[in-house]
């Protein structure tokens, strides 16, 4: 199998932070190549290097042998990359045919966008892998699994030689995985090299022969898996084995939010449940079963539109997430990048968008107290690397959702309501995460 990318000597190097050191490893042509490790790790680093987000500070990247300069993304395009982000970089009010052409639509003279043959080539690469979805459907109306698709076919139309995949099914169902990896298995078959980031190592195991195992910005190996077990990788990705986590109940008979005939004008029907003091409570179903909408309904995110909420044995009603907030009830949104955090805030400024009152009584911020409780409750959730001041932005998935973690702590939040708390995040950060 001859490579058809090859990273050779990659290093990227940031203010204060070294994310990768000396990256080197190929992906043949028609291979489906597993990228793992710990958030943090350099995977997604090593990624916006390939498609021209960032560039290295040193090394060289060679597609069928011969080294490109990915400036840009519109360059990495251009060179046959195509990148399939965790979040969508997809517009939900446009049609599907019109986000599969954002940014190099096909145009009539000099300003008429020639939407008829946009729609008819669309069809083409949908007519591949997915013949049910309507080109001139609004991408809004489509499932994730859907948009995926989309991703995969915009990817076709561009001809790409690589496709890298960034977590593509941290919000999938299993049947809709399945009907992924098929996609795959065929960009695969018809030469494209794949790029598969997934802390899902059963999907890695399922439709990967090779991998690459990264720690701290650094290859450990490439690795066939058919020689290796789940267990002896996660070793090399965090450097030691996971202890077993053994779970005992901390439960007592105190009840301390309990909620009757909750409903709401979306999925939530006459929910009822109590939550008791030092307890862990499951809420489990498919996606889009309403498991969502009723944290938000706790968290005082969405209206009831019938039903009580109850804490401590009193009746509370939540207007809006500053009224939860008052009442000790802090949630951990499953879309933490567009609803967990200000991008460009420092850890510290997130930590405390929930604590201003205490940190800022009369209107003045208390740094020295805020940099204080930052160190300590960032420590406590074992923030990795420790640059308090670092914009949450440049932090990996699982740093993000610990900052999240530590905002509440620092807020003396007495019901944490999580809601997908592991998404995206790798088999080390969960366990932390857990524990």
């Amino acid at each position: 199998m001859s490579p058809r990318l090859q990273f050779q000597g990659i290093s990227k190097l940031f203010p204060a932070v070294r994310a990768l050191d000396g990256v080197s490893f190929s992906v043949g042509a028609g291979e489906i190549h597993g990228l793992l490790g710990e958030n943090g790790a350099g995977k997604s680093t090593l990624l916006r290097i390939l498609s021209g987000v960032h560039t290295p500070t040193a090394g060289s990247v060679l597609i069928d042998g011969k080294p490109v300069t990915l400036a840009n993304p519109v360059a990495a395009r251009a060179a046959g990359v195509a990148m399939i982000h965790q979040e969508l970089q997809q517009v939900p009010r446009l049609s599907v045919a019109q986000n599969m052409f954002l940014g190099h639509p096909l145009t009539r003279g000099a300003i008429f966008v020639a939407r008829r043959e946009q729609e008819r080539r669309a069809a083409e690469a949908l007519a591949a892998i997915d013949p049910s979805i309507d080109p001139a459907a609004p991408l809004g109306t489509l499932k994730v699994a859907q948009r995926q698709i989309v991703e995969i076919a915009r990817a076709l139309l561009d001809r790409a030689r690589i496709v890298a995949m960034d977590e593509p099914t941290s919000s999938l169902t299993p049947s809709e995985f399945e009907r992924l990896a098929q996609v795959i298995t065929g960009l695969a078959r018809d030469g494209v090299a794949v790029v598969y980031v997934s802390h899902k190592l059963d999907e890695v195991f399922g439709i990967c022969r090779r991998a690459t195992i990264m720690r701290d910005g650094v290859v450990v190996d490439s690795v066939d898996l058919n020689d290796l077990s789940e267990k002896a990788v996660v070793a090399m990705m965090v450097g030691r084995e996971l202890a077993q986590e053994q779970h005992n109940s901390h439960a007592t008979n105190k009840v301390m939010l309990s909620a009757r005939g909750l409903s709401s004008a979306t999925k939530v029907r006459n929910v009822s449940f109590d939550l008791h003091r030092g307890e862990v409570l499951g809420i489990a179903g498919l996606v889009g079963s309403g498991r969502t909408e009723l944290l938000r309904l706790l968290a005082g995110a969405d209206r009831a539109t019938a039903g009580t909420i109850a804490i401590d044995g009193k009746a509370a009603r939540f207007f809006s997430p500053r009224d939860a907030i008052a009442a000790g009830v802090g949630l951990v949104p499953e879309e933490r990048k567009r609803e967990g955090i200000v991008p460009l805030r420092s850890i510290t400024s997130n930590m405390a968008l929930a604590s201003m009152a205490v940190f800022a009584p009369r209107g003045l911020i208390d740094h020295a107290r805020l940099k204080q409780v930052a160190a300590e409750k960032m420590s406590r959730v074992n923030l990795r690397p420790f640059l308090l001041d670092r914009p949450i932005r440049l932090f990996s998935g699982g740093n993000q959702q610990k900052a999240i973690i530590g905002r509440w702590l620092a807020a003396g939040t007495r019901i944490l309501l999580f809601d997908e708390p592991t998404r995206g995040i790798d088999v080390g950060a969960k366990a932390e995460i857990y524990h």
